[in-house]
């Protein structure tokens, strides 16, 4: 598996690798049913504390995600299609929220990045 761990983000290492198995799994590129790595072997490929892979596990299962069978390990769900969507309209939100504040931090006004959206939504 192919996560890349970013050690100068701010964001914490169990998100990063919470946020880039979700990419996975609602990309397709982790099918259904696919077993997930072992905790101590992630952790010794991406060089983290296996309590940190353990906790990423533990928040992709509490967002069903992945379930975890006691002694046989952790496995993609079948991700239901409106979690997936409902993921995709947290992602777009957060960009939004993004894009709004950039926008205020350069003085433009409500009605100004009003204006660019419905500009760029006319394309």
């Amino acid at each position: 598996m192919k996560l890349i761990i970013n050690n100068s983000s701010m964001q914490p290492i169990y998100e990063q690798i919470v946020q880039q198995m979700k990419e996975l799994i609602m990309t397709g590129q982790l099918k259904e049913s696919a077993m997930l790595p072992s905790v101590r072997s992630l952790a010794k490929e991406l060089r983290v504390s296996a309590l940190t892979v353990k906790k990423s596990y533990d928040a992709l299962e509490q967002e069903g995600f992945v379930v975890t069978v006691h002694g046989k390990g952790s496995f993609v769900t079948n991700t239901n299609q409106n979690l997936i969507l409902e993921e995709k309209k947290k992602e777009i939100e957060r960009e939004f929220e993004a894009a709004i504040r950039k926008a205020h931090s350069c003085g433009m006004t409500r009605e100004e990045i009003m204006e660019m959206f419905h500009i760029i939504l006319e394309d």
